[in-house]
């Protein structure tokens, strides 16, 4: 529509022009309000944030590594105006029970799942991996570990009585209306709260107890899915598979066993008479899972599965001035990071000594998380710290490499960031985290057990430096994993979200949770029609047996 300045324009001459009539003459001095009363709003819709309603959360955590992702999706909702409220132990060593994005109930116990549990287990570990044989150590991490698991996991049963025999702290919780649960379910005691507060539950997940969560809630052909343990990709040979199918029975017979020996005995003293935990379990509404695809190997998923591998990345910021003149030191060979993780603080010295001889043949830098003696052999090129910026120095132009542990949240930053990585898997989900990345071509795996042998850790380092194909294959993975339509953080804030707003997501939920398994596996129809073909077939052998009977009768008679 053209407005002429030189006349006012009536509703009439307006609607002439194929425009709508004002109910009123427009003068220009109108006209001109009425155009910057428009831009204005116009402005406004686009510069302020859609609003989004507050919600209220409560946070059941797991410790360590757990505890590391999972702040920083607190640290998100809170930035978008959520109020958290995290129950926690009086023993917790990671979560803080004062911090300026949530509050916190502290429950006291007299023991936890502490650092020094995990510590003295993790040494245990490693002194029986290096003198043990193959199969010695897979009994041993099956078999002979199950009393220690089971201990784990009755620290954590006393915390969830403690905290649901404390009346007081129930009634708090029911008078805050929280309008959600988010838990880890790597431990039982989310789930029970979240039945208990009858509350919508979302889960920050990979494990599920003892085993990978997809197993529990997805269809999962061990044919072409590795079971975590196994050293498996999705592509196996006979022998593998077999392998695979031993170790999926011994991970879902534990899960089984710690589930009805630890938390069934919970669920039957607070919940609801003749609630099966393992069914319980699968009742979340939304599973956040920490693994995409282009870590992960593809395989069968379900509509309530969100996935948000990498959510704890981010593009580097700048480094700290005494570690930035360090980095900038080394020129043009970079920098080499080594980390060991959460729960691992000192290696055995013999393994500490060889490594930092490897470091000091090397021409690059290397910067080493370690807090137990200096090694004897440590070189003018290397620098120990207590503690480092893991996710500055991996975003770093110079580094060249990451010597790392294989845990999840490491992994993941490395192939953020497309850094080739050499790996020293000790236990747990490690070996088959840095076998993703191997089978795609951006990581060499050590075993602790070979590593200080023939300048093995030395000429793998070495390998991975030279050989440009580690550091192509890593930052191709970088370019996939982060060419996507949502961040994997807004696209879990977002379903954390959906979930507050519509009080749960059972329309996502499967039915298959509810089926026994046999009705699952549909074994009970294969036996129906077997028996209704073995009855057919069984009438006609009768019907034929009684007919040739029948004409051997009248034969004989006319004989």
């Amino acid at each position: 529509m053209v407005l002429h300045s030189e006349e006012a324009l009536t509703g009439d001459t307006a609607a002439e022009q194929g425009g709508v009539p004002f109910p009123y003459p427009l003068t220009e001095g109108r006209l001109d309000m009425r155009l910057i009363c428009c831009c204005s709003a116009l402005l406004l819709l686009v510069l302020v944030p859609r609003a989004c309603q507050a919600g209220n959360i409560l946070v059941f955590p797991a410790e360590g590594s757990h505890w590391i992702n999972m702040d920083i999706l607190l640290q998100a909702l809170h930035a978008r105006g959520h109020q958290i409220t995290i129950i926690r132990s009086s023993k917790s060593w990671y979560i803080k029970e004062e911090a300026s994005y949530y509050d916190s109930y502290t429950i006291q116990v007299e023991r936890t799942l502490d650092q020094k549990f995990i510590t003295e287990l993790v040494t245990e570990a490693i002194k029986f991996e290096r003198g043990a044989l193959p199969l010695m150590s897979f009994l041993q991490m099956t078999v002979g570990m199950f009393g220690t698991f089971v201990e784990a996991h009755e620290s954590v049963s006393d915390f969830v009585t403690a905290m649901l025999d404390d009346q007081d702290l129930m009634r708090k919780l029911n008078d805050s209306k929280f309008d959600l649960v988010l838990a880890d379910p790597c431990w039982g005691g989310g789930v029970i709260l979240a039945k208990y507060l009858n509350l919508p539950l979302v889960y920050n997940v990979r494990w599920l107890i003892a085993v990978e969560a997809h197993l529990a809630i997805a269809p999962s052909p061990i044919s072409f899915i590795p079971i975590t343990g196994s050293g498996n990709t999705d592509k196996m040979s006979f022998f593998q598979r077999v392998k695979n199918v031993l170790l999926y029975t011994v991970s879902q017979t534990q899960n089984y066993m710690v589930a009805k020996q630890v938390y069934q005995k919970i669920s039957d003293k607070y919940l609801e008479p003749g609630i099966d935990f393992n069914q319980l379990m699968l009742e979340a509404d939304l599973w956040l899972m920490r693994v995409d695809f282009v870590f992960e190997f593809p395989r069968p998923t379900m509509p309530n599965v969100v996935y948000m591998g990498g959510f704890q990345c981010k593009p580097a910021e700048p480094l700290p001035e005494h570690l930035e003149e360090f980095v900038q030191s080394s020129g043009e060979h970079g920098v080499i990071l080594m980390s060991m993780g959460t729960f691992v603080s000192e290696l055995p010295a013999d393994l500490t000594n060889e490594m930092a001889a490897a470091f000091a043949r090397l021409p690059q830098k290397v910067i080493w998380r370690h807090t137990g003696d200096r090694p004897a052999s440590l070189g003018n090129n290397t620098l120990l710290v207590d503690w480092m910026p893991q996710n500055d120095l991996l975003g770093h132009p110079k580094t060249k490499l990451f010597v790392a542990h294989g845990g999840t949240n490491g992994v993941q930053e490395a192939l953020y960031h497309g850094v080739p990585v050499v790996g020293l898997p000790l236990f747990f989900d490690q070996y088959d985290n840095l076998l993703r990345l191997k089978e795609r071509g951006g990581a060499k795996i050590l075993s602790i057990t070979t590593v200080d042998k023939d300048d093995n850790f030395l000429k793998a380092i070495q390998e991975v430096l030279n050989e440009p194909s580690y550091r192509m294959n890593m930052q191709r993975l970088s370019r996939l994993h982060r060419d996507t339509p949502m961040k994997p953080i807004d696209s879990a804030l977002f379903w954390i979200e959906f979930v507050m707003r519509h009080k749960g997501a059972a329309h996502l939920r499967p039915a298959s949770y509810r089926l026994p398994w046999y009705s699952y596996h549909s074994v009970d129809v294969v036996l129906f029609l077997a028996g209704a073909v073995l009855l057919v077939l069984c009438t006609i052998l009768l019907l034929i047996r009684c007919l040739y009977t029948t004409m051997c009768k009248r034969k004989a008679k006319r004989d």
